[in-house]
């Protein structure tokens, strides 16, 4: 780990360090604050899995957010660093909107990156709701990869793709013949930095971890309802990115949801959080920069647990839409209210 001076990557929201006087005291001020300074001089990223999402608006957003004519991004970006695209994983992600979304998180947030969903047709059964996957059933052809990396380059050309995120179901076992599929795929997209969620117990084994660390390729660390052969929460860093995905602990409806969103109903306590937070920095002690994305999406708690992560992350207290706050006044206790100040009713109406 660095010696917390001007060389130490940090980002704006963590806590400003003074530069020790000796080598003696930096080691001395690194026992001490050891969680601390992970936070500060390792790049901890916080956000959500997503920014659109109908039961949104009101709970994140203000009412009527498109005759406001403002852009989500513009209200997410002041609250997190990242955030991982979902709609990439439905449909490949098309170059001017991607460039749209990097123009709007910047002008509020010039750090902000982008992390993405490579398209389920690389990774999952078309008919995946009703049968398993397997490399055997899998069928992406030319024209997906073409519009699947035409949409990944207007990001990456940007220099905010932070990861692309290669995520399988739960019925992707660790067989050889998926093995082969994987390593594949993993050359077809090589020139990203690539991040693989796996959700079988199949995969939590030391050859999995020492096959991804010789291809500089992230394992994804889930936290997920633990039915049958899921795969438990891990803390594995196999590359210099370390990326960890919160899915919720729904048990009664992971499977059975009358809707997707369904599933995702799901408000962590403060005490599921902080082990992950515990985690989290050890992950961020190993990795060059840490992705940590909140996929409760329900009704904005994936917002409120970010939010959550992020406080104890930085011991700072974040900012957070005014909605939110009324909506879970629970977040009175860490959050301020992220007052409006760039709605601009001159600007045309933006997907």
């Amino acid at each position: 780990m660095p010696f917390p001076c001007g060389r130490c990557r940090v980002l704006p929201a963590a806590p400003r360090l003074s530069h020790p006087k000796s080598r003696a005291a930096c080691a001395s001020l690194l026992a001490s604050n050891s969680k601390s300074l992970v936070a500060a001089s390792s790049q901890i990223r916080v956000g959500t899995a997503g920014w659109s999402y109908k039961d949104w608006e009101g709970i994140f957003y203000p009412p009527g957010m498109q005759h406001r004519k403002q852009h989500p991004l513009e209200i997410l970006a002041r609250c997190f660093d990242m955030v991982e695209v979902n709609t990439s994983f439905y449909g490949h992600i098309k170059p001017h909107l991607a460039k749209l979304w990097v123009r709007k998180a910047e002008a509020v947030n010039p750090d902000f990156m982008f992390t993405a969903k490579l398209h389920r047709s690389f990774t999952h059964n078309p008919m995946a709701v009703m049968e398993p996957t397997s490399a055997a059933s899998i069928r992406p052809n030319d024209e997906d990869e073409a519009l699947a990396r035409e949409g990944l380059e207007a990001l990456a050309g940007e220099g905010k793709l932070g990861a692309l995120l290669i995520q399988f179901p739960v019925s992707f076992k660790n067989t050889s013949l998926n093995r082969e599929y994987l390593e594949k795929l993993l050359r077809q997209f090589i020139e990203y930095p690539r991040v693989v969620e796996v959700r079988h117990d199949s995969w939590e084994n030391p050859d999995t971890i020492n096959d991804f660390m010789q291809k500089h390729v992230s394992f994804c660390n889930i936290d997920q309802p633990l039915i049958g052969r899921s795969l438990v929460p891990t803390e594995h860093v196999t590359s210099p990115v370390g990326y960890v995905r919160l899915h919720g602990r729904n048990y009664d409806q992971w499977f059975d949801a009358d809707t997707g969103a369904d599933r995702y109903n799901y408000l962590y306590s403060e005490a599921e959080l902080a082990g992950w937070e515990d985690k989290i920095v050890r992950i961020a002690g190993k990795a060059e920069v840490t992705y940590v994305v909140t996929n409760n999406h329900f009704e904005g708690k994936a917002g409120v647990n970010a939010l959550q992560l992020k406080n104890m992350i930085t011991g700072e207290r974040v900012r957070a839409p005014e909605p939110l706050l009324k909506h879970y006044p629970e977040l009175s206790k860490i959050a301020d209210p992220l007052y409006d100040d760039t709605a601009n009713p001159d600007l045309p109406l933006l997907a």
